[in-house]
């Protein structure tokens, strides 16, 4: 057993090694030799022979978009609950969607609508970390605002697990964690929580679609050289086996290696900053997209995954965030007219060229494309369920029922996965819950959902995933 001086000393070495890796170019990773350095540049020089990796988009709706006005639409209910919209055919014999979705519908053939989502938790917060992370809330639904103890976001996971030989982050969060004005945390489940602070994934904060946007950290300060960054990569070394060499280390402890390889190899290789820069895109793509906040992080996602970043979250943002009762897609008042003229509009567009660019690129195979929000809306219109700011003119949060959109990555697009009831307030046939979605997410990575990580906070293991994938998508 460690005696408490040799605990003392290991979590000095831990700290040592937190100070000295934030003095590395800004870096916040540490441990590549020069010579290993050398070798990964030439695993990505061969990597352009090679099949191309799976990939994955996972698109946050944030707040929670009306699966019965949007995409599971039930034109034969009472009024006071399909509500105003129209359906409309799509390109698809049989399947519908919202007359305010014309392009998303000449797409359907790309698409599969999984209509069969489902879980119990009506509070944004949790219900965004059930998502995240594809595990049920762990505390009391009364904070929409990280902990510690939070499960491990998949992009976490993704960042810890999955295989890297491209020199760029296995995962990339754009352009924000999610967060509610007013709150001084982000919302809940979007880092590494309880499996460490370390394995949080790679931020790109911003606005793309402002001429200004670049992203920080991707170049050395002039006064620092890639051969100064080598020799204090050698004290780093030193300090990582000293404390590799505690008694109280654990194998499962993080050496920061891989992350280090990960943060020189970007900094040297300019197709990396190169991808970052969406003013290298012709004007008439980026004009297909649309000049929104979210239209431009979606065709960042294309740009990052293209050069190989294997996750890439896209949060949702606009400029409603300052709105009390119905900011993003929480339309608690006036869901019909925000849908019609703020929403679904800037969705449609940016959404379909957005896979259209994927599979003109050949990316869509190889990469899934995932679309969820942390839940639908209430079937009926006016409906107090959680929130008492709903007024008679909006939806409250539901999440017995929601669906999610799934494109590429081997998916068959022109179907429909599950059913909901006649009023789209339960699921009908194959529920599926948020530990089955990041299940899917994860196997098409390439990443075992049954292996498993320490816990940091209960001090067990864990599996990373209890779901399973979806099956009969193909």
């Amino acid at each position: 057993m460690a005696t408490a001086a040799s605990e003392r000393n290991h979590a000095q070495g831990h700290e040592f090694t937190r100070r000295a890796m934030v003095r590395v170019g800004g870096l916040t990773t540490l441990g590549l030799s020069l010579p290993e350095f050398h070798r990964l540049r030439a695993v990505q020089a061969d990597s352009a022979t090679k099949p191309r990796a799976n990939s994955c988009i996972f698109i946050f709706l944030f707040g929670g978009p009306s699966h019965i006005d949007l995409w599971d639409m039930k034109p034969d209910a009472p009024v006071e609950i399909r509500g105003e919209f129209r359906s409309i055919a799509t390109n698809v014999p049989g399947i519908q969607l919202c007359e305010h979705l014309p392009m998303l519908a000449r797409t359907a053939d790309k698409l599969c609508l999984v209509r069969s989502m489902t879980h119990h938790m009506p509070v944004h917060g949790p219900a965004c970390s059930e998502i995240y992370t594809g595990r049920p809330y762990f505390g009391p639904p009364i904070t929409d605002q990280a902990t510690p103890e939070d499960w491990p976001s998949l992009a976490s996971l993704v960042t810890r697990f999955r295989r890297n030989n491209s020199g760029r982050p296995p995962a990339i969060v754009l352009p924000w964690y999610a967060q509610f004005t007013g709150q001084d945390r982000p919302i809940a489940g979007q880092v590494g929580g309880r499996m460490g602070a370390v394995y949080r994934p790679f931020l790109v904060r911003g606005d793309p679609s402002q001429p200004t946007f670049e992203v920080d950290g991707l170049r050395l300060p002039e006064q620092v050289t890639l051969g100064r960054v080598a020799v204090r990569n050698t004290l780093l070394n030193q300090i990582e086996e000293r404390t590799e060499s505690t008694p109280s280390s654990r194998q499962d402890q993080p050496t920061f290696r891989e992350h280090y390889a990960t943060a020189l190899a970007m900094l040297s290789d300019s197709r990396t900053a190169e991808a970052f820069e969406l003013r290298r895109e012709a004007p008439e793509l980026r004009a297909r997209y649309g000049p929104t906040k979210f239209a431009q992080s979606l065709l960042l996602a294309r740009r990052l995954v293209e050069a190989g970043v294997g996750l890439v979250t896209v949060n949702y943002d606009d400029d409603s965030r300052a709105e009390k009762v119905s900011p993003f897609w929480d339309t608690h008042n006036h869901n019909f007219p925000t849908l019609k003229d703020r929403l679904a509009p800037h969705f449609d567009r940016a959404f379909s060229a957005f896979i259209e660019d994927l599979s003109d690129r050949g990316l869509l195979e190889s990469t899934l494309v995932v679309v969820s929000g942390e839940f639908g809306r209430t079937p009926k219109i006016g409906q107090f369920v959680q929130n008492n700011m709903t007024e008679k003119t909006g939806r409250d949060h539901w999440p017995h029922a929601f669906t999610v959109l799934l494109a590429g990555g081997g998916v068959r697009g022109g179907q429909v996965y599950g059913e909901t009831d006649r009023i789209g307030a339960h699921v009908k046939s194959d529920p599926l819950s948020p530990a089955d979605l990041t299940a899917t997410m994860l196997h098409h990575l390439g990443i075992d959902a049954t292996r498993e990580y320490w816990d940091e906070f209960q001090r067990v293991p864990r599996r990373l995933c209890e779901g399973l994938p979806i099956r009969g998508l193909s």
